[in-house]
């Protein structure tokens, strides 16, 4: 045990003093002294190393000194346990003898009875290590806890906010390189409130084990079960309190169950009614990410005060955040705790329940009726999915405005903060948004703005458009005369605005994990930036460590999501001012790959706060960023009881759009949307999220979006360079690691489709980079790639001679790694990974040698935006360079997950799984088929210029998949998604087929007939062309007259050149 005494009171010399004999007390004067030493006393008396408490003349003096001294020490010892021993027992509550073991009740003694003998503060920390988590008490001895640490906190007094101090200053948090979670927590009071005694147990308590027979250690829960359950338990318990109410839960076998998974600690200590009580809220919120609350009299009547015990059921939650935030709610509400115990209960592939119980009492005037602690219950459901800038507002700066109108002003700062940065990066930051908003002589304003959005959108009584711009015209006249300042107007003018271009919100939805804005996307027009093409549809959600936007251009559109997760607060702030920016870029760059799908382009970036964070509270968060993030985006989309009565809707229209996984998505979460989609009520819900494990398409797993790559690398090959990779060898540069989706199957890829001729001289990734001018070891790049290395693990031994390995752990690494892309010579640069608008207009011309010409001739891009549009024009200007963008190269994974979509609205789970290699053959068939049909048509182009309907849609179809399930188009498929596909399709087909030039000559009103003339004229052809085969003809004549048709027919047919 390790005892901090943190408080000295002076004088105690002084005292000591009185202790001894006039001519021993001389020595004394120099304890604290820097010289004073503990060694052996030396030879020579005279000596300044000789011991100042020792008496100078001889041994025999010295001898009595010191049994004087321990004598004296050891009676005002006795004396001072003798008092604190009784003290001790009466005024601590009977739940501490209860429930924490003799050993610690026995350390807890000595160390008060030592600062009480010291004549100090109570105000101590002991820290006792438990490095195989074995004691002596059958609390503590199950074999397999692991480093468990117990640190117990005594203070004087009870008074209100004491426990939250105390949680404040807590080790271990998830910041902390160290992070050890929260096992339990032991909150008791004195009865006389002279102290506060309070312990905290770190480490990982698990889940009882088979080696413990939980039938003898919760004999006492079960035999109370089993009382309840025949109707012979009395009507209240000797408190007063009524039992729980019978249930089959209750039953002996569902109560084993229940407790194999529950740390023997906690079914040794718990009352059996309130383990019945806490199981009936852990069932409650099991599998799930939600909260439940519980709020009854405590019938505890001590010193005529009022209680009430609070019990909380959080599911997969961080224990010491859910302890803070409820202890600082508590405290919001003028509640003391005076008692607390905190639990985790393992919940499967669910993580952990943290159970918490906690008794309160009213103070400063508050009263603890059933509109307070109603209020209490939303506000703790709240809590959990809070961001950092809300708690900071409603729990220190402005309390008085509450967690929903907090929650209102940090989200519209948050959206302010891309639009307004555009004007001024450094007046409108997104803490000087916030800090303005919220200052002392404006916060009322800002009060005001949330209170006409919640009037807005009251399920009960909604405020109409005329009442909106009635009020909204009034809170702009009392802004334009009480606020002075230019840049606050602007601000609050925004926020307003916000109100009015919103069209749907979750903030009535008591259940809600995080809050979410359906906006009309022309409140994100800067007029500091050029006219650009408006989206068809924003969704902004703001939640616990995250902000996220939704960005699509059609009405159905499909689009993956990406979690961005800064490593700085520097970095942090840049990626915040410029995320719905690169949100629209992604989104706008996915309307123009998916022109070959019925959906259009959408995209989801998902900013992260992580910053500092271990790696795995790193991963936890994340986790929960995709969860409040999806679940958010249901809300405003999903059409339920729940959503009808608790969401007003101004678009008034159903929206469809579907997901799929990007960067940082993992299995688990795309398991988990779909999962939730189901429950929430989504229609298909396995088509709300793509490259599931089973019923899906994994991009990796079958790296789709890599073969569409590869198949424009060889056509641009052959048209650029005028090589054939067949036959010819070629060098290649990459970035993006071999781990990576597109990067390490098209390393595969390119081994399989040319062996030795492709030649890899440098790849870079997130670790660092691997350069060989002869061409990078296959065997060595093939083995990163199956064992999912990156690529610092590349084996120097394996490099030829000139190469060589940078690693990102040095500072000559960190900037090799970084201009790799732009000073490695190869004939292409595939960029397979990387973040948006890494070659820009400020950067592109590093991309080329001293004598201007590029370092690759050839960019293929596999990333997403990694050169912007105004670089691609200046290296194709100044030097050159062909660039075949992102749109097109990587669209085979946009695809892939369109015919998922398709899939998951046609096919059952086992149709599809029992078809899957058949189908995934077809997919890849076609993706080859509608990259090279792109890929020839730009390199034409460039090289020239500087039920109809239904059987259309099925051939857009893989051939399994629409022998299965096209009957059932009508019943599955909604219409406009069926119109969206057949317009894809035939738009297409007339591009690919005829050129663009074609289409770009035809009259806008007259394409759509032209179109649908064109469909028929082929179906024509195609009859033509079947007659052809049985004619009697020379198979040369038969083949020439069959091209002519193939490649002018239709066309001829409708009369249009």
């Amino acid at each position: 045990m390790i005892l901090r005494l943190t408080s000295v009171r002076p004088g105690r010399s002084a005292t000591l003093r009185k202790m001894l004999p006039q001519h021993q007390t001389r020595t004394l004067s120099r304890v604290g002294d820097s010289n004073f030493s503990t060694r052996p006393p030396p030879n020579n008396p005279n000596s300044s190393d000789y011991r100042s408490w020792q008496a100078s003349q001889n041994i025999d003096i010295q001898r009595v000194t010191q049994t004087a001294m321990i004598h004296e020490l050891t009676q005002q010892q006795t004396r001072c346990i003798e008092k604190v021993v009784p003290w001790f027992l009466n005024t601590m509550p009977a739940p501490y003898f209860r429930q924490v073991p003799e050993s610690f009740r026995l350390d807890h003694i000595k160390a008060i009875s030592a600062i009480k003998d010291a004549n100090m503060d109570m105000h101590m920390n002991l820290k006792t290590h438990l490095p195989d988590g074995r004691q002596e008490s059958a609390h503590y001895s199950h074999p397999h806890f692991v480093q468990l640490q117990v640190l117990t906190f005594i203070r004087p007094g009870t008074m209100p906010g004491l426990l939250l101090n105390m949680i404040k200053e807590l080790p271990f948090t998830q910041r902390s390189t160290e992070y050890m979670p929260l096992s339990r927590v032991q909150i008791y009071s004195a009865e006389d409130d002279s102290m506060s005694l309070n312990m905290f147990v770190y480490g990982e308590e698990p889940k009882n084990l088979t080696e413990t027979d939980v039938t003898l250690t919760g004999s006492h829960i079960l035999e109370y079960a089993n009382q309840l359950m025949t109707g012979t338990l009395p009507p209240e318990d000797e408190f007063g309190r009524p039992h729980p109410t019978p249930d089959d839960m209750f039953s002996k076998d569902n109560l084993i169950k229940h407790m194999e998974k529950c740390p023997e600690s906690y079914i040794v200590r718990s009352d059996p009614r309130r383990f019945l009580t806490q199981m009936e809220l852990f069932e409650v919120v099991s599998g799930s990410d939600n909260i439940a609350v519980s709020i009854e009299d405590s019938y505890l009547n001590e010193h005529n005060e009022k209680h009430y015990w609070v019990d909380i059921a959080l599911a997969n939650t961080l224990p010491h955040f859910a302890l803070e935030q409820t202890s600082q709610l508590l405290f919001l509400h003028n509640f003391d705790v005076m008692r607390a115990h905190l639990d985790n209960v393992y919940d499967g592939d669910n993580g952990y329940v943290t159970l918490l119980r906690m008794l309160i009492s009213p103070v400063n005037g508050a009263k603890g009726d059933e509109a307070t602690f109603e209020l209490l219950k939303q506000e703790l459901k709240r809590s959990k999915w809070l961001s950092p800038s809300t708690m900071e507002l409603v729990y220190e700066k402005q309390p008085w405005l509450g967690i929903r109108r907090g929650e209102i002003i940090t989200a519209m700062c948050t959206i302010i903060h891309p639009v307004m940065s555009k004007e001024n990066s450094i007046l409108f930051s997104k803490g000087n948004i916030i800090d303005t908003v919220t200052k002392n002589r404006y916060v009322n304003h800002a009060a005001a703005i949330a209170d006409l959005f919640l009037e807005r959108f009251n399920p009960k009584h909604p405020l109409s458009d005329k009442e909106l711009e009635a009020r909204s015209a009034d809170l702009r006249a009392i802004v334009d005369n009480e606020v002075e300042e230019t840049h606050a107007q602007e601000l609050f003018f925004k926020m307003i605005d916000i109100i009015k271009h919103t069209l749907k919100t979750n903030v009535y939805m008591n259940n809600r994990y995080a809050l979410g804005l359906r906006l009309d996307p022309k409140v994100m027009i800067s007029s500091a930036e050029p006219p650009r093409d408006t989206p068809y549809g924003i969704i902004y959600v703001h939640g616990r460590r995250f902000d996220g936007y939704h960005v699509r251009f059609r009405d159905i559109a499909r689009g993956g999501l990406r979690l961005v997760t800064p490593s700085s607060p520097e970095q942090f702030a840049l990626e915040a001012a410029h995320q719905y920016d690169e949100c629209y870029g992604l989104a706008f760059a996915q309307q123009l790959k998916n022109k070959d799908i019925p959906e259009g382009g959408s995209k989801a970036v998902v900013l992260v706060d992580a910053i500092g964070m271990s790696s795995s509270s790193k991963d936890f968060i994340m986790r929960k960023a995709v969860k409040g993030f999806t679940d958010t985006v249901l809300d405003l989309i999903v059409e339920t009881e729940e959503t009808k009565r608790e969401v007003v809707d101004y678009l008034g229209k159903k929206e469809v759009l579907y997901l799929g996984p990007d960067e940082q998505v993992v299995a688990d979460d795309i398991n988990w949307v779909v999962k939730r989609a189901g429950q929430r009520g989504y229609d298909t819900p396995a088509a709300f999220m793509s490259s599931k494990p089973r019923a899906g398409i994994n991009h990796k797993e079958y790296g789709v979006t890599s073969e569409g790559i590869n198949v424009y690398l060889d056509v641009a090959l052959r048209h650029v360079l005028k090589k054939n990779p067949k036959e010819e060898s070629f060098t290649i540069k990459m970035t993006g690691g071999p781990d990576g989706d597109v990067a390490g199957n098209e390393l595969k890829i390119l081994h399989r489709e040319y062996g030795e001729n492709a030649k890899v001289v440098g790849i870079a990734d997130g670790t660092g980079c691997a350069e060989d001018p002869n061409g990078l070891n296959w065997a060595e790049l093939l083995r990163l790639v199956l064992n999912n290395l990156p690529i610092d693990h590349f084996d120097p031994l394996k490099l030829g001679d000139g190469g060589v390995v940078h690693k990102v752990d040095t500072e000559s690494g960190v900037k090799a790694r970084n201009n790799m892309h732009n000073r490695v010579q190869a004939d292409a640069f595939l960029p397979a990974g990387g973040r948006p608008n890494t070659i820009n207009v400020q950067n592109y011309k590093q991309f080329l040698n001293l004598d201007g010409t590029p370092s690759a001739p050839l960019i293929v891009e596999g990333a997403n935006l990694f050169v912007t549009d105004e670089a691609r024009q200046l290296l194709f200007e100044e030097a050159g360079v062909i660039i075949v963008k992102d749109s097109s190269a990587n669209k085979a994974g946009v695809i892939t997950s369109s015919y998922e979509i398709c899939a998951a609205m046609l096919l059952s789970e086992d149709e599809f799984f029992e078809n899957k290699s058949q189908i995934v053959n077809e997919v890849l068939e076609k993706l080859h088929q509608y990259a090279r049909l792109e890929a020839e048509l730009l390199f034409r182009e460039f090289e020239n210029y500087g039920d109809l309907h239904c059987l259309d849609y099925r051939a857009h179809l893989p051939k399994t998949m629409s022998d299965l399930a096209f009957d059932h188009v009508r019943e599955r498929v909604p219409s406009q998604y069926i119109t969206n596909a057949i317009s894809s399709c035939l738009a297409s087909k007339l591009v690919y087929k005829e050129g663009t030039k074609f289409v770009e000559t035809l009259p806008k009103e007259k394409l759509a007939t032209v179109a649908l003339r064109y469909l028929e004229a082929e179906h024509k052809v195609a009859l033509l062309m079947k007659a052809l085969e049985g004619t009697d003809m020379p198979a040369q004549e038969k083949e020439a007259i069959a091209k002519l048709l193939d490649s002018g027919g239709a066309r001829t047919a409708i009369g249009v050149f």
